[in-house]
């Protein structure tokens, strides 16, 4: 009898200290402060760019972090590999729902096929804020980019001076269902048609999400364009693969730097293209500052604070000319290590 109390008295026992903290760590894990002491739980932000490897993502992931840490809140980077892997994409924004996130920043592939996932987030009870290509319906609380409409147009302005008013031109274009390119070739193609000597010879052909898709489309289109026989004087592309794709084939065939190349997005070989007189202007976002904003806007969303539906983050054109300008040089080659390896 008196064994049978004692195992009795032991099972109805309060769980002993240790056996408490071991409990609340596996349901709340405490975040960690720089100096190694524990500090309230921060939300988890999850940040899911198209791709991971050019360089244009690279500056918005470092945007994000500077931003998480601005605003308090964990930032959870993961995105396809490839810009043209919506499977991909869209499984990822499915995991992270599932986890049970805070909130969802979110640049998506396509402007249609991601409205299910985002509303299935937003059902959930998890906030969506989309940045740099636009999504379609009114499920997400913000978008944050760059007006890709003003800067087509800026791209063609460009264009059009450095031809003189007058040529043949093409347009290699990015990828159906990419609403941020999309909308900078329908802004090229409207301005430029302000230019009564330009014509556009070719408008309908897609580089695709790489360098190398980019590249075997141009080398089809400047051959059946004849711009080595002087059929074509100007190109514009809207994003850093075809920008580069187009780059590439221009100097394959001996026309760069003869047919004017006006591109989008910086990164270091494009800058030395610029440098070099390979490429005639590039029209530059502000990557991180896509990425800083996006991040700093879901913040204050989820603590209930108001913010803009619509948030602008500028564009600019670079030139050879304006390359040592302070404020160019800080935009197009930002210190991103510090950020990157937080």
């Amino acid at each position: 009898m008196k064994r049978r109390s004692l195992l009795a008295a032991l099972l109805v026992a309060p769980l002993a200290p240790a056996a408490l903290v071991s409990c609340k760590r596996d349901t709340a894990p405490a975040a960690t402060s720089s100096d190694g002491g524990a500090k309230a739980t921060r939300l988890r932000v999850a940040v899911i760019p198209k791709g991971t490897t050019h360089e244009f993502w690279k500056a918005v992931h470092a945007g994000a972090n500077k931003g998480g840490v601005e605003a308090g809140v964990e930032v959870l980077w993961k995105g396809p590999l490839k810009e043209d892997d919506l499977k991909a994409q869209i499984d990822v924004v499915q995991s992270f729902v599932a986890q049970g996130v805070a909130g969802v920043v979110l640049a998506p592939l396509s402007d249609t096929a991601l409205r299910g996932p985002v509303k299935a987030a937003v059902t959930a009870g998890i906030p969506v804020v989309v940045f740099d290509s636009d999504l379609r319906g009114d499920d997400h609380a913000s978008f944050v980019a760059t007006d890709n409409v003003a800067a087509g147009r800026l791209a063609a302005d460009a264009l059009a001076r450095s031809l003189g008013g007058k040529g043949r031109v093409l347009v290699l274009r990015y990828q159906v269902g990419s609403a941020s390119t999309q909308g900078r070739e329908e802004g090229f193609l409207t301005a430029i048609k302000e230019h009564a000597g330009i014509q556009v010879v070719s408008d309908n052909q897609y580089g695709g999400a790489t360098t190398e898709s980019a590249f075997s489309t141009s080398e089809r289109l400047l051959a059946a364009q004849r711009a080595g026989a002087d059929g074509v004087q100007g190109v514009f592309t809207p994003n850093e693969s075809t920008t580069f794709g187009m780059l590439l084939a221009l100097r394959k065939g001996g026309l760069a730097g003869k047919v004017k190349l006006v591109g989008f997005d910086a990164s270091e070989k494009l800058l030395a293209a610029l440098e070099g007189g390979d490429v005639e202007g590039l029209v530059v976002q502000d990557p991180f500052k896509i990425g800083y904003l996006a991040v700093k806007t879901m913040a204050a969303r989820l603590r209930g604070q108001p913010i803009e539906k619509r948030i602008d983050t500028g564009a600019r054109l670079v030139t050879k000319a304006t390359l040592a300008e302070p404020e160019v040089r800080e935009l197009v080659r930002p210190d991103l290590k510090k950020w990157l390896s937080e």
